[in-house]
């Protein structure tokens, strides 16, 4: 590195020290030792000469390094959780092969011998350009609506991926509909109030049959997976939560959490789910059946985000407000 100065070092969203953090998960002493290993695998592997590491954020056994070359910056992101690692060559297979499809995703850099993720030593890591953009604001129904009918999209390129069944977990199960959220109500819910989950068990009963094909799904649609420039959407990012489940589960779960960042979640408003849901079908029509579940489905979703014991932002009122607009309807 041209600098020597020490790169920022953060938590993404855990509360700890992230100097400890750093030391006791990845194994280095101080923030500089950590800005010299990363410049030093980007010039072996990748044949990069970094002007400088400006900052490493964390979360669990993984990190991203923000680094400085001529032409701007660039994502060094690696894990240490070995067992995650045929998956990350698979997620960064998935983004490169939709950035293929002219998808907006932040595409790996291949390495000098063509690797999109290099394992060497305990570590897997991979490389991207730095994506310029904010989180979308959910305040701004233009970015809502484009959000929404991106989902569809995506979702759409994803059921045409060739190797949808490398991200398919070995041995899995598929339950029916009504089975995942009846055995949530059962394990999970306890406290929450009677009649909403009355309410959620009631719709379930008389939901339609869940014939409804499974694909491979993104599912962690949300603001602080969504950049926004010029207008446009930038950036879907962070693929590592892909699985198969059904496209209106995700529908649901997005129009949901479309408000969470890294801190502090709190659901959107009525307002803005709809523009989120109308847009999305704007682009892709639901099926009937899916028509049926989505009231359901969303229900679920955000009954699921209600804590326990405090509530600092709100999603136990965002549900009580919504199922009082089911109920008057």
């Amino acid at each position: 590195m041209i600098e020597s100065q020490a790169p920022m070092v953060e938590m993404l969203w855990e509360p700890h020290d992230p100097r400890q953090a750093l030391d006791e998960r990845f194994g280095f002493g101080d923030a500089e030792s950590a800005g010299r290993w990363v410049a030093a695998m980007l010039k072996e592997h990748w044949g990069v000469r970094i002007d400088s590491c400006e900052r490493i954020v964390m979360s669990g056994g993984n990190a991203i390094a923000w680094v400085g070359v001529p032409s701007g910056r660039l994502l060094a992101k690696w894990s240490v959780v070995l067992e995650r690692f045929p998956r990350l060559m698979e997620t960064a297979r998935l983004t490169c092969w939709l950035h293929g499809r002219g998808l907006p995703v932040s595409a790996p850099v291949p390495a000098r011998d063509g690797r999109l993720q290099v394992e060497v030593d305990g570590v897997s890591m991979g490389l991207q350009r730095e994506v310029v953009g904010d989180l979308l604001d959910t305040t701004d129904l233009h970015q809502v609506r484009a959000a929404g009918v991106l989902l569809a999209q995506l979702q759409d390129a994803l059921a045409a991926y060739p190797d949808a069944d490398q991200l398919l977990a070995s041995a899995v199960a598929f339950e029916p509909l009504t089975a995942r959220v009846t055995d949530w109500l059962d394990s999970h819910a306890d406290h929450l109030p009677m009649a909403a989950r009355d309410t959620l068990r009631g719709l379930v009963i008389s939901a339609p049959p869940d014939r409804l094909p499974r694909q491979l799904v993104h599912f962690d649609i949300r603001s602080a997976n969504i950049l926004w420039a010029h207008g446009e959407v930038a950036a879907i990012l962070d693929f590592e939560e892909a699985r198969h489940d059904h496209r209106i589960v995700e529908l649901a779960r997005a129009a949901v959490l479309l408000g969470t960042r890294y801190h502090n979640w709190g659901p959107v408003s009525a307002e803005v789910r709809a523009e989120f849901l109308t847009s999305y079908q704007s682009e892709r029509p639901l099926t009937p059946v899916e028509a049926g579940w989505l009231d359901i489905l969303l229900l679920w979703q955000a009954l699921a985000m209600v804590p326990p014991g405090d509530d600092p932002t709100g999603w136990g009122s965002s549900v009580l407000s919504q199922l009082s607009q089911e109920t008057a309807e």
